[in-house]
C-alpha cells in the first residue's frame, strides 16, 4: 500500500487490512494512543488557564461581572474558528499537522494574554484570548484521532482513553493557580496571568510531542486500510462494478452535533461563572481554583467508563443520561448555598460528568456516521457548532447572571440540557424502524452502514 501526499508508508511497509474490522484494529493504533495521551497531559494544564482565572481576570481589568463571561465567548469563539482551521489542515494533510498547529497557535495565544495582562491592554487582552481558543478545539479534536484506526465495536473506549488522558494536566493546573500567580507577580505580571504562563509552556511541549512522534498519521492510514479494504473484493475481477464513495448519515451527523453542543453550551455557562459567584460572596481564587479542578476532574477523570457504556449500552442511552446528569447539576448549583464550597463543588462535579456523557457518546455517533474520505473536514465543522455554543454559553451567562442572579443561570441551563432526552427518544424511534436492535452493543457481523442515530448495530 503507498502513502499519500508524499510521506512513505509506516515502518516502510503496508499495514496489513484487518480480517474482521468491526472488532479488530492495526498494531499502529496502540503507538498512536500513547502518543495522543502524552500530548493531552499536557495540554490539559493550558486548557485550565482559561477555565480557571478567563473571567477572574476579564472583572479585574474591565471591572465589570457583566462582561465576565466574554473571555469564555472569545476563547470558545477562538475554538470555533479554530476547528475549522484544523479541520481542513487535517483532512488535506493528516492529524499531525493540524494538531500541531493548533497548539502552536493556542501557545501563541497564551503568551499574548500574559502580555496583555501586564500591559493593561484591553484589546490585546481580547484577541489573544481568540487565538487562544485554539487550544480547547485541538484538545477537543484530538479525541477523534484516537477513534480514527479504532474499530467500530470500540470507538467509545478510544474516544474516551484520549480525554481521560487529559485529566492529570487540566486537575493540576487550577490547583496551581497559587504557585504560577506568585512566580508571575514575581515578574511583575499580574498575579491572575499566573496559569497564562504555564499555558506557553504546556501548550508548547504538546505541540512538540505531536510533531515528533505521532507517526503513522492515523487519518491517513485510515483513508489507506479504507481505500484497500473497498479494493480487496475487485481482486480476480476484470470488470467490477464501482459503487459510489461513502457518505455520510446526515441522521448520525445531526445527533451527535446536537447532544455535543447542547451540553457544551450549558457547561460552559454555568462553569464561566461559579468562580465569579464564588468570590462575590467572599470565597478566595484557591477556593475556587479548587472547585473548577473537580469539575475538569469530573470531565475527563470518569472517561473510560463512559466509553465502555457507550460500546455497551448504546450511544443514545448514554446521551440521554448527559441530560439528566446536566439538570442535576443546574438544580443543585441554584440550590447551594453560596458560602458552601462543598455543595458548590458537587454541582460542578454533576456539571462535568454531564457533559463528559454527552462528548464521548455524541463523538461516537458522529464518527460512526462519517467515512474516513471525509471525516476530518465533517469533524470540523461539528466541532464549529460546539464551540459557538461554548462561546454563547460563556458571553449570555455574565449577562443572565448580572440581571437574575447565579441561581437563574443554573437552573436555565439545567432545564435546557432537559430537553436532549426527547430528541434522542426521537432518534431511536427511528434507528429501531431500520433496524430492531439498534439500540443494542455491537455485535460481530459484516461491516454494514451506519444507522440513522449513530448507534452501532
Amino acid at each position: 500500500m503507498s502513502a499519500r501526499h508524499g510521506e512513505p508508508a509506516p515502518h516502510g511497509r503496508a499495514t496489513k487490512i484487518p480480517e474482521h474490522p468491526e472488532h479488530s484494529e492495526p498494531p499502529e493504533q496502540r503507538r498512536v494512543l500513547a502518543v495522543l495521551a502524552l500530548s493531552q497531559v499536557l495540554s490539559g494544564a493550558g486548557l485550565a488557564a482559561g477555565i480557571t482565572v478567563g473571567a477572574l481576570l476579564a472583572e479585574e481589568m474591565l471591572g465589570s461581572t457583566g462582561l465576565s463571561g466574554l473571555p469564555a465567548a472569545l476563547f470558545t469563539g477562538g475554538a470555533a474558528l479554530g476547528a475549522v482551521g484544523i479541520g481542513r489542515i487535517c483532512q488535506r494533510w493528516g492529524r499531525r499537522p493540524g494538531l500541531t498547529a493548533g497548539y502552536a497557535t493556542a501557545c501563541l495565544g497564551s503568551l499574548g494574554v500574559v502580555l496583555a495582562a501586564a500591559l493593561g491592554n484591553v484589546p490585546l487582552l481580547f484577541l489573544s484570548l481568540l487565538v487562544y481558543g485554539a487550544g480547547t478545539a485541538t484538545t477537543l479534536m484530538a479525541r477523534y484521532a484516537g477513534a480514527d484506526l479504532a474499530a467500530p465495536a470500540r470507538r467509545g473506549r478510544a474516544v474516551s482513553l484520549v480525554l481521560f488522558a487529559t485529566t492529570l494536566g487540566a486537575v493540576a493546573g487550577p490547583n496551581l493557580v497559587g504557585v504560577t500567580g506568585d512566580v508571575a507577580h514575581g515578574w511583575g505580571i499580574p498575579h491572575l496571568a499566573g496559569p497564562f504562563l504555564l499555558a506557553v509552556v504546556a501548550y508548547a511541549a504538546a505541540a512538540v510531542v505531536l510533531a515528533i512522534f505521532l507517526r503513522p498519521d492515523p487519518l491517513r492510514l485510515a483513508q489507506e486500510l479504507a481505500e484497500a479494504e473497498a479494493a480487496a473484493p475487485e481482486a480476480g475481477d476484470p470488470a467490477p462494478a464501482v459503487p459510489g464513495a461513502p457518505r455520510a448519515d446526515t441522521r448520525g451527523v445531526v445527533t451527535g452535533t446536537a447532544v455535543m453542543t447542547l451540553t457544551q453550551l450549558v457547561m460552559i455557562a454555568i462553569m464561566t461563572m461559579t468562580p465569579v459567584h464564588m468570590r462575590a460572596h467572599g470565597h478566595p481564587t484557591e477556593a475556587a481554583g479548587l472547585v473548577i479542578a473537580l469539575h475538569v476532574a469530573a470531565m475527563y477523570l470518569p472517561s473510560p467508563l463512559t466509553g465502555l457504556l457507550v460500546d455497551r449500552i448504546g450511544r443514545l442511552r448514554v446521551a440521554a443520561a448527559s441530560g439528566a446528569v446536566l439538570l442535576a447539576a443546574g438544580v443543585l448549583a441554584a440550590l447551594a448555598p453560596a458560602h458552601s464550597v462543598p455543595a458548590l463543588a458537587t454541582a460542578l462535579v454533576l456539571l462535568g460528568l454531564g457533559w463528559n456523557l454527552g462528548l464521548v457518546s455524541g463523538t461516537a455517533i458522529v464518527t460512526d456516521a462519517v467515512p474516513p474520505a471525509t471525516r476530518a473536514s465533517t469533524q470540523g465543522l461539528v466541532d464549529v457548532g460546539i464551540a459557538i455554543a461554548g462561546a454563547t454559553g460563556g458571553m449570555a451567562s455574565g449577562l443572565v447572571v448580572a440581571t437574575g442572579g447565579y441561581s437563574t443561570l443554573a437552573l436555565s441551563g439545567g432545564v435546557l440540557a432537559l430537553g436532549l432526552v426527547p430528541l434522542l427518544v426521537l432518534a431511536g424511534r427511528r434507528a429501531r424502524g431500520a433496524r430492531p436492535d439498534a439500540t443494542a452493543p455491537a455485535a460481530p457481523a459484516a461491516p454494514a452502514p451506519a444507522p440513522a442515530s449513530g448507534e452501532q448495530a
